[in-house]
């Protein structure tokens, strides 16, 4: 059955927008019996603080501080991270971390404070806490970033069950509030309440829509002061109460900002990382892992759509693509290319010789993707259903039977990812994928999802996971489901092709996710708010450690119109994964769809990604190493700039280049908020001094792009006759006088596991002339790369 035949018979077979169907409503009221069943009742409840200090015990990097009813174990890492757990909560065992936490600062120490109270002092950061709980972070100055007030519990009366805390922490009246995962309502984060718990929105969504797919407990706080992270190791439901702070809120004192987090359960534990936004980052991505580093052709412009429905029509496709002269790297195969959409399927009559047709594309230098969901199809003789329930691999409830829900190919059942013998079952799995010729992955529906017209689309609450032999619930797993997903997949991967670099995408998440690869935006709505929304997401989602993402470009839902999609597809272009993708029920997304004049922009726009291609090879490498995100705000480099910390419109694709998209109809010429120095306009050459704000031309053909002054920007080299590019060659914007400038290359070395040399190069003018030279520990040496100076 393709998608079409699945939207006829959408009484039987479930919901596409959740709509009440017979058997969805069936399986939402089966949910909520199971844990009315399963799930305790949460009775009365008794409210807890820690009390007055008691007293303390020095331990390596901090130490323990006593209070009348709770205690706090407090130490700083080597490298300046700093750890707290209450209650004897302990940095381990945690999905977040990539391995072994940072060892203690041995040169930090416990010594008393005033009032009372104890401090932790290291070189880099210095750790107060007051005599009633409250817990300061400061700079070496003194200067307080984060100070988080007496954490309160509610404890059940009975002892059974979790207990709940809370956690209100206040942060300077200027600061902005970035982060939480991925929101379409950001990346600067207003007030309001945002929830900890991974959600399909139900079809489509725009900036209104909260929470999504992925959501997380990591704050990034930037203020005049400094910026810091903020990440409660907690994967309960739970949610976040934003509030900005105001200067000169009454009486002429400031407000400060206030954060506050509420869980249903689960350790109360924190890391804080401070200091320069990459610097943050790179502490981050250090403490959960570094991101995979994705094979250079997921660099390159991706097409899909829910509804291909056939290898002729597959061909068809990449076949326009290359009548028009439109460069594509992969195609991506959506749920109607399997068996009735079960999983490790394939629809042999529309799809009759898949690897053969893999093969082909290839050849072409079209890669195949593959989507993968997470839902079993519960029935006897499906081959995955039969393994799994073999091997006990499935989620199941309090009495031991598998939990079942609705999904695309019906009734099914759905892997426990948390159990390390299942994650093995799993990622062996994708040998058929291999088998069929992909060369990536998708994974989709991993929230996970479960059909239902009400309450949540997702498993009960009472369902029972081996949470890596702790054992747990699902309020506590929902939100690593993703994530343990993303491991078993990449594993698997890793295990059958070890020579090559996985590709693999997810839809849900948590913290650390980066280490298996990369996101998009879901199901975001066409139309101008949809398109905003994308840019907020990659944008946001960079800043909490995933900087590999992007959106459906022209949206996942109805028909864009000709100048929606171009300025979609034009932001897209410079977006980290640039892939057309839609509903089955949706419009058409190939580019000659909107006419000429569109055809002909985009292939410009396409051309130019494809130019810069040495470039997204460098800025993934750089994630690779630093944590530092390809797209970034335009105050990364300038986080005390409050006019930058409010600029939501633009951002920064490394170092050297400025993308100003346009995200409102019928625009021309836009306002762009510049950092400091000189700009360039990379389509006219002229040149902007920042900091300030500047109108510049933004007609249909393209959207202002602005390279910083003395940039060395590795490039391919220009088309020749038969509309191939070159070698990779330095492009060069010339400094202002007075100054030098300089950027990163790293060279493409496969799609293996060989990470290249960094090579650092540096600019300046003498006379008239721009001169550039390659750094080495040897001194400096002229580039072995060609030249062009622009500007």
């Amino acid at each position: 059955m393709d998608g079409r035949e699945l939207l006829r018979s959408m009484k039987d077979a479930g919901s596409v927008r959740g709509m009440p169907t017979v058997r969805t409503v069936r399986s939402a009221w089966r949910r909520r019996r199971t844990d009315e069943r399963d799930l305790p009742a949460r009775g009365a409840e008794r409210a807890r603080v820690p009390g007055p200090v008691r007293g303390a015990e020095p331990l390596a990097g901090g130490g323990i501080v006593r209070f009348a009813r709770a205690e706090l174990r407090v130490w700083v890492a080597v490298g300046g991270g700093v750890f707290w757990g209450w209650d004897g909560a302990e940095p381990t065992p945690s999905y977040a971390l990539a391995g072994d936490p940072p060892e203690p600062d041995p040169r930090a120490l416990l010594e008393p404070d005033k009032d009372g109270g104890w401090r932790v002092v290291s070189e880099r950061v210095t750790v107060a806490v007051s005599r009633h709980g409250a817990v300061e972070v400061a700079t070496p100055g003194g200067v307080v970033l984060r100070r988080e007030l007496p954490p309160r519990w509610w404890e059940p009366v009975d002892g059974g069950g979790p207990a709940r805390w809370a956690q209100r922490a206040e942060v300077a009246a200027d600061a902005r509030f970035f982060g939480l995962g991925g929101r379409a309502s950001g990346p600067r984060l207003r007030d309001g309440v945002y929830r900890l718990w991974n959600t399909d929105p139900r079809g489509r969504f725009g900036p209104g829509d909260d929470p999504l797919y992925i959501t997380m407990p990591v704050q990034l706080v930037v203020a005049d002061a400094g910026t810091h992270l903020a990440f409660y190791d907690n994967s309960w439901v739970g949610r976040v109460i934003l509030k900005e702070g105001e200067e000169g809120a009454g009486s002429g004192h400031d407000r400060p900002g206030t954060s506050e987090v509420r869980m249903d359960g689960g350790p109360l534990r924190c890391w804080v990382l401070l200091g320069t936004p990459a610097r943050v980052l790179h502490g981050w991505t250090a403490l959960t892992g570094l991101p995979a580093l994705p094979p250079s052709w997921a660099l390159g412009p991706q097409h899909a759509r829910w509804g291909f429905g056939s290898a002729d029509e597959v061909r068809r496709i990449v076949s326009g693509y290359r009548e028009r002269g439109l460069p594509l790297s992969a195609l991506h195969l959506d749920i109607d290319h399997y068996d009735g959409h079960r999983v490790f399927t394939v629809d042999r009559r529309r799809f009759p010789d898949l690897p053969g047709l893999a093969e082909e594309l290839r050849a072409e230098g079209v890669r195949l993707v593959s989507i993968v969901d997470p839902a079993v199809k519960a029935e006897p003789g499906n081959e995955t259903y039969d393994s799994g329930a073999a091997a006990g691999a499935f989620v199941r409830d309090a009495r031991g039977d598998d939990v079942r829900g609705e999904a695309w190919p019906g009734e099914c059942v759905y892997p426990d990812f948390t159990d390390p013998a299942v994650r093995e079952w799993w990622g062996s799995l994708y040998e058929e994928r291999l088998a069929q010729g992909f060369s990536g992955v998708w994974h989709d529906m991993n929230e996970p999802v479960s059909f239902a017209p009400f309450g949540d689309m997702t498993l009960p609450l009472s369902a029972r996971h081996a949470l890596d032999g702790r054992g747990g619930d699902h309020r506590e797993a929902h939100n690593v489901y993703g994530l343990t997903m993303g491991l078993a997949g990449y594993e698997g991967l890793r295990r059958l092709r070890p020579d090559e670099r996985p590709f693999l995408f997810s839809r849900s998440g948590w913290a650390g996710m980066q280490r298996y690869g990369g996101t998009w935006s879901g199901d975001v709505e066409t139309g101008w708010p949809g398109l905003r929304a994308s840019l907020s997401l990659v944008l946001g989602l960079g800043l909490c450690g995933v900087p590999y993402s992007g959106p459906d470009v022209g949206g996942f839902t109805g028909n864009p119109s000709p100048e929606l999609f171009l300025r979609w597809y034009q932001l897209g272009a410079y977006l980290p994964l640039f892939r057309t993708h839609a509903a089955i029920d949706a419009g058409r997304r190939e580019p000659w769809e909107f006419g000429d004049e569109v055809l002909g922009y985009a292939r410009t726009a396409l051309l130019e990604r494809e130019r810069l291609g040495p470039y997204f090879m460098t800025l993934a490498q750089l994630a690779r190493l630093t944590g530092a995100p390809y797209a970034r705000p335009v105050w990364w480099g300038a986080p005390e700039d409050r006019a930058l910390r409010d600029c939501e419109d633009a951002f920064l694709l490394g170092d050297s280049l400025l993308v100003a998209p346009v995200l409102e109809a019928g625009t021309e010429r836009r306002a762009v908020r510049l950092p400091r120095g000189r700009w360039y306009d990379t389509a006219t050459g002229t040149a902007y001094e920042g900091p300030g704000q500047v109108l510049l031309d933004a007609p249909r053909s393209r959207i202002p792009v602005l390279a910083r002054a003395g940039s060395v920007i590795p490039v391919r080299g220009g088309v020749g006759g038969d509309g191939a590019f070159g070698g990779v060659e330095l492009e060069v914007w010339p400094p202002a006088p007075g100054r030098t400038g300089g950027g990163l290359v790293v060279r493409d070395a496969g799609d293996g596991w060989v990470y290249p040399e960094v090579e650092r190069y540096a600019s300046r003018l003498v006379g008239d002339e721009v001169v550039v030279e390659r750094v080495t520990d040897d001194g400096v040496v002229p580039p072995e790369l060609p030249v062009r100076v622009r500007g």
